[in-house]
């Protein structure tokens, strides 16, 4: 099982995504770490990235989501996957990938960002985001005020590594 945790950035996709990767004693990637310099630079100047900026980013983590699903294991990954055909992208033809929603709103969000010191992104974008956010129609949706470890145990009650 192919787990996705997505969502605007701030809403605890890497907290949760570490935490369950933990539980399942599985692999962890975030989004994080297929993005170039470059979109990292303009994420970090406060402009939005394109979707021509996108497309080498998600085929990086797709390639990565189809060796992980390749070893037969359970895998958690993190990706914003604001719009459908941003996840569409990243799921498989026959399946096997389970998007997680970390819903929250802008003020909730934002009190988060604003503490935040040890990320690349700029608080300013997080208005863009929710522009773009398309909420997923096939997904697990959770509220992120309930604490992490609450939102792990959802999601493993939800659908466990078997499903």
């Amino acid at each position: 099982m192919i787990y996705i945790l997505m969502g605007v950035s701030g809403s605890g996709k890497t907290t949760v995504g570490q935490l369950l990767a933990n539980r399942l004693q599985c692999e962890f990637n975030d989004a994080d770490e297929f993005h170039s310099a470059a979109n990292k630079d303009k994420m970090h100047a406060g402009i939005p990235l394109t979707d021509e900026d996108r497309w080498p980013w998600l085929a990086a983590m797709r390639a990565a989501i189809d060796a992980a699903r390749a070893e037969r294991r359970p895998h958690v990954f993190t990706c914003s996957a604001l719009r459908q055909v941003y996840r569409d992208r990243l799921t498989p033809p026959d399946g096997g990938v389970t998007f997680i929603y970390m819903k929250g709103d802008a003020e909730t969000i934002g009190g988060r960002l604003s503490v935040r010191t040890d990320h690349f992104f700029n608080p300013a974008l997080l208005q863009s985001q929710f522009q773009t956010l398309e909420e997923p129609r096939n997904a697990l949706v959770l509220d992120i005020r309930r604490t992490p470890q609450q939102l792990v145990q959802d999601i493993l009650d939800s659908c466990p590594p078997v499903c």
